[in-house]
């Protein structure tokens, strides 16, 4: 059984590499420190080549924004405040009027990828692909602006995405985003507290 799990390990270690990476990303997200963004960006390089061997092609393309977002959540968490007193990012809640506004982008986003990914692509799963991928765009930007309920986008995307990866055989993706689940909805509920006590 260990030799056959160090096998799986050694044919596999790029996407466990990920695993580990991405796991620390979360965490240091939770606990609002600036480090996840360049772990972020190096889980998304090595995720880049996971799916594109996988042929999960829009998820594939997520990681290429994502690696370029980190670069902006960086700079925005450092630098986004706007009072001059306090350089980091505050906490907030999102208004309704944003709701809608990123509701209609998720679905123009969705219809897009949605219409390549079945086009011109052999993907296996081009609709769920194409859902996971444009939620997780403006999931994204919200962990990027600190805004608290990107948590409740990503326990939505977290789970979706296990049950593909469970059917494309990537078991220790699987086991990333079981506890990218369990993570983000501590998160959501640390951030909560974190700003009531503010």
């Amino acid at each position: 059984m260990i030799q056959q799990i160090l096998l799986w390990v050694t044919d596999n270690y790029i996407e466990v590499f990920g695993t580990v990476f991405g796991l620390l990303y979360i965490l240091l997200s939770i606990k609002q420190n600036i480090w996840c963004w360049p772990l972020g960006l190096v889980t998304s390089a090595i995720y880049v080549y996971v799916f594109f061997i996988t042929k999960f092609y829009a998820d594939m393309g997520l990681q290429v924004y994502y690696v370029f977002v980190s670069v902006y959540g960086w700079y925005n968490w450092q630098y986004g405040s706007k009072s001059k007193k306090q350089n980091d990012l505050k906490l907030s809640f999102m208004s309704l009027k944003l709701f809608f506004k990123l509701l209609i982008a998720t679905v123009i986003l969705f219809v897009f990828i949605s219409y390549i990914l079945v086009n011109y692509t052999d993907s296996t799963v081009p609709y769920w692909d194409a859902f996971t991928t444009a939620a997780s765009f403006v999931a994204t930007w919200m962990l990027a602006r600190k805004i608290i309920e990107h948590w409740i986008f990503w326990i939505v995307i977290d789970t979706i995405s296990l049950i593909l990866y469970i059917y494309k055989g990537l078991y220790a993706t699987v086991i990333l985003f079981a506890v990218y689940t369990i993570l983000a909805i501590i998160g959501y509920f640390k951030w909560r507290r974190d700003i009531s006590l503010k």
